[in-house]
């Protein structure tokens, strides 16, 4: 080990009689960085968990891309369309859906609903996964009435629980003598929750030929086509070849499209909050050229000896530096491990909860990534290093003669 190290050290984990004041300034230093650092992994941490598990709610629950046409009018030949996409090995799935709007009746409520009739053997979707109460279930019960499912708050706004008889009211135009609704009963066997409102209040799922016979559309028709591919990072160009290939009268649509303003609310914190919560380590950086300097006047006494005994300049300035990085590095590790714990306790026990009205969930997750913590150490040592190198570069400069012969 030289001597520069050594000194550094000593001068650093040393406790001289009298520097009582020079101990509290290091120790606010290190508290500082720590601080900043701790605060800049965790917002880091919160802003990937908010953005993961909006992905992951929307993308299960929703289609990575749509097809209909430009008018409100069905597709014609569903059927031959879904033939013609069997060709694209992008393709994990695709379906055709039958869409509407009726009302839904409870015993106790009635309301307004977008029907939305999939195949009954799977969707293309992971609603499975959002199933809160009851199970994910649209064939016909032992009595015959077909299953429905349905959001959690529609399920309150109706008064529902599972086994409840649902009636589904649906009429083209306005009701007259002669234009009856179309009335169907259906047995509530699920109830999902992904905590995103405008999915758990809007939708009631149904098998696709209840819904052909509630808005009357012959089998070969549907109101869209839902597609769900293999890779979901691709959706975006695959969207674009689709659209290209399908061309007039069809219109397709990725679900970052279709979805754009909950992809944008999550972008725009994933890209703002680590720039304002950063100052606080800028800030932290700058704190240690105060705490340097106050080390640098604490010690001008043992500059000037080490001058007088042959120590150049650059060993001078080199040994401030790094008491300087020392108090980075163990901020820096203390910052480090505050971050790690608050993860560890909030993904156990979920210490900061949420409205799940405005944040889609009942709590902040939190997901590090490693090269958070990659990037956070370089630019705080970076930020500290040169925050070091003004009183450092003021200590090389004393003079020794001055210091022997007048002690400052």
């Amino acid at each position: 080990m030289n001597f520069e190290w050594y000194l550094a050290r000593r001068y650093f984990k040393g406790k001289r009689q009298g520097s009582r004041f020079l101990s509290f300034i290091k120790i606010m230093a290190i508290t500082g960085v720590a601080v900043g650092s701790a605060g800049l992994l965790i917002a880091l941490s919160v802003v990937h968990g908010f953005k993961s598990a909006i992905d992951d709610k929307v993308l299960g629950f929703a289609p990575h891309i749509t097809i209909s046409r430009f008018s409100d009018t069905p597709i014609l030949r569903a059927d031959t369309l879904l033939s013609d996409l069997e060709a694209y090995p992008e393709i994990q799935q695709a379906q055709a859906v039958i869409e509407g709007q009726a009302m839904l009746q409870s015993p106790e409520e009635v309301t307004g609903i977008l029907f939305k009739g999939v195949d009954q053997k799977g969707d293309v979707t992971d609603i499975r996964q959002y199933i809160d109460r009851g199970r994910y279930f649209l064939g016909k019960d032992s009595t015959g009435m077909p299953g429905i499912v349905i959001g959690s708050k529609l399920a309150q706004s109706l008064s529902a629980d599972i086994n409840s008889v649902l009636t589904a009211y649906t009429i083209e135009g306005l009701p007259s003598p002669l234009s009856s609704p179309e009335i169907k009963q259906f047995r509530l066997s699920g109830i999902y929750q992904t905590g995103i409102g405008q999915f758990d209040n809007i939708f009631a799922l149904v098998a696709r030929p209840h819904a052909q016979q509630l808005f009357q559309v012959p089998p070969d028709q549907a109101s869209v086509i839902e597609i769900r591919l293999h890779d979901q990072s691709g959706i975006g160009p695959f969207k674009q070849h689709l659209s290209e290939d399908i061309g007039f009268p069809y219109f397709t649509e990725s679900i970052y499209e279709k979805y754009s303003s909950i992809f944008a609310w999550v972008d725009l914190q994933e890209e703002t909050i680590p720039f304002v919560i950063s100052v606080m380590i800028i800030v932290a950086a700058f704190n240690l050229i105060g705490t340097v300097l106050m080390m640098v006047l604490e010690r001008t006494r043992d500059i000037g000896i080490l001058k007088t005994m042959g120590a150049s300049d650059k060993s001078i300035r080199y040994i401030f530096m790094l008491e300087g990085l020392f108090v980075a590095v163990t901020g820096l590790l203390i910052g480090i491990g505050i971050s790690l714990l608050f993860t560890w306790l909030q993904s156990t026990y979920h210490l900061i909860p949420l409205s799940e009205q405005n944040y889609y969930m009942a709590y902040a997750p939190t997901e590090p990534h490693g090269l958070d913590f990659l990037i956070v150490t370089a630019v705080t040592l970076l930020l500290c290093t040169l925050s070091s190198y003004l009183p450092a570069r003021i200590a090389a400069q004393t003079d020794p003669l001055k210091v022997i012969a007048y002690g400052r």
